[in-house]
């Protein structure tokens, strides 16, 4: 059994469950599934919007996909998120990445 698959066995005993979530999105990433991958990260901001984690990641995604203003606007959406929550290190990294994207600059760190 694939770990993917094991993640979405967990999946059904908990299907709001935003670190499992978390997990099969970055799974599905890897296998360049940007499509099924935007569909976990999109579940957890609806489901867990203070889900902080999230956001860096959904915005590297949507970079990949050619969408930066999507980009641009959940890394504005994450930084909030980070202020609410008190993640000083989730929004210096949010910020770091918009900064990047706004100037043009190649930030490929996932």
């Amino acid at each position: 059994m694939s770990r993917l698959e094991q993640l979405q066995n967990l999946l059904r005993e908990s299907p709001n469950d935003s670190f499992l979530l978390f997990a099969i999105a970055k799974e599905y990433e890897g296998a360049s599934e940007k499509d099924q991958a935007l569909h976990y990260y999109l579940q957890i901001v609806n489901n867990d919007p203070d889900y902080v984690g999230t956001y860096y990641h959904l915005a590297k995604l949507y970079e990949k996909m050619s969408q930066p203003a999507e980009a641009l606007a959940t890394y504005g959406t994450g930084m909030a998120v980070a202020r609410k929550v008190g993640d000083q290190h989730a929004l210096a990294e949010l910020s770091s990445a918009r900064l990047n994207l706004e100037l043009g600059a190649d930030d490929t760190d996932d």
